[in-house]
């Protein structure tokens, strides 16, 4: 009574013919009006494969059905214990109405796990982990994996509901955009998505913008830590994962800017589909965006708390330099009170020193004990990469540097980025 898929072992293009097999499986056949209560005995037994319903009606009658038992899980009436069998007994079920049941097993009887086991090099059967984006499945293959590639996209297909389209990246992109190649492995080349996330609605063309699913519960952390009703500077906005259920959700004035173009397209349609009309779109480099915007509204003399997203860990905290004279010259009172949540790579999970040193050398400037929010390790990128961000108050003495250190050019920075590294 073996339940195991057949030899598919080294299959590299889906063939579901061969995923056929009949066993013989013991079975049970109740009374309809009895189900219910048998249900007491048969429940933890009962066999569980996909597309295969464990209870069904007898062939030419309606008065009895038939529940089709695990042979892994149940052996014979006299292995129940004796509790069981006088609960059936009751019920006028004995012996005879046990028997073996032939079944036809087939491709789509067989979970996603179990075939990618079954199929893949033994050892390696793992499928590398993926993410969803809306209908769109996005992975990121082995090399040992590639033969199996176009297998593995249609496995992910047919197995996984509402899912449309299976992609696998390139190994490295230069961007400046940070969007990168694709290669379609199975489905529709449909890439655009729409995720819900943190009460809000992401539209966005996947091949051209960045989007990772990892980073919603990240989303999650900042939203909470905004007061209501404050005011957000996202730097490297992307379509709006910060900026759009922070206008929502926390009824934040939203600064909003992203430098890809197609980015900036979506955020303006996400803002659009939320419903926020508290949100200002910008298509600017961020150093721009940073020396443009902000000292404006500073001169306003806001009394709500000011906060700055710059989600761009690669690069972000080079970033950090544009707030440097910001804001010389000119007296303000009160004095605005600026936290800034910036993101990057670090060796070491727990890194505090390396992400505070990174940090102060950008800034010129040391950031005391009391001006540290927090630091939080939000995800491990590889065992030697792991995304961190420090939360902190900045200084108003950096504001306030009468000869800022600007860089001569304002292109804005292009670098071949490592695809593990594409994290907004």
């Amino acid at each position: 009574m073996d339940l195991s898929i057949p030899d598919v072992r080294g299959m590299t293009e889906l063939d579901r013919e061969k995923f056929k097999k009949e066993v013989n499986i013991p079975s049970v056949e109740i009374p309809s009006q009895s189900i219910g209560k048998s249900m007491q005995v048969f429940k933890k037994y009962l066999l569980k494969m996909e597309k295969l319903k464990p209870v069904v009606e007898v062939e030419g009658t309606t008065e009895r059905k038939k529940l089709f038992l695990d042979p892994l899980l149940f052996e014979t009436l006299e292995k129940l214990s004796e509790e069981q069998q006088k609960k059936l007994s009751e019920l006028d079920v004995n012996k005879d109405n046990f028997s073996n049941t032939c079944l036809h097993l087939q491709y789509q009887n067989f979970r996603l796990e179990d075939v990618f086991k079954a199929v893949l090099p033994e050892g390696k059967e793992g499928c590398t982990s993926y993410s969803r984006i809306g209908h769109i499945i996005h992975l990121n293959l082995r090399d040992h994996l590639l033969p199996y590639k176009n297998l593995i996209g249609q496995v992910l297909i047919d197995k996984l509901i509402g899912v449309k389209t299976v992609v696998n990246k390139s190994s490295a992109i230069d961007s400046t955009y940070r969007n990168f190649q694709m290669e379609v492995l199975a489905g529709d080349a449909d890439f655009v998505a729409e995720v819900k996330e943190n009460s809000c609605t992401f539209k966005f063309d996947f091949s051209q913008v960045y989007w990772n699913s990892r980073l919603c519960t990240e989303h999650e952390r900042i939203i909470k830590l905004l007061p209501q009703k404050c005011v957000l500077f996202d730097v490297f906005a992307g379509v709006g994962p910060f900026s759009v259920p922070a206008a929502k959700v926390r009824k934040c004035r939203v600064f909003a800017n992203d430098l890809n173009p197609s980015s900036y397209h979506w955020l303006k349609e996400n803002v659009r589909i939320n419903k926020v009309a508290n949100v200002e779109t910008f298509n600017l480099d961020g150093r721009q965006f940073i020396r443009e915007q902000l000292p404006p509204f500073l001169l306003g003399k806001p009394t709500e708390p000011i906060h700055v997203t710059m989600n761009l860990p690669a690069l972000a905290v080079e970033f950090l330099d544009a707030f440097i004279g910001l804001l010389a010259g000119i007296e303000l009172d009160p004095l605005p009170d600026i936290t800034v949540h910036v993101y990057s790579f670090c060796e070491e999970s727990s890194a505090s020193s390396e992400m505070r040193t990174k940090v102060e050398s950008s800034l010129k400037h040391s950031i005391e004990d009391g001006q540290i929010v927090e630091l939080v390790d939000v995800r491990d990128v590889s065992p030697k990469k792991h995304m961190l961000r420090l939360s902190f108050r900045i200084p108003i003495q950096i504001l306030t540097k009468s000869e800022p250190e600007v860089e001569e050019t304002s292109e804005p920075k292009r670098l071949k980025l490592d695809l593990e590294s594409q994290d907004r």
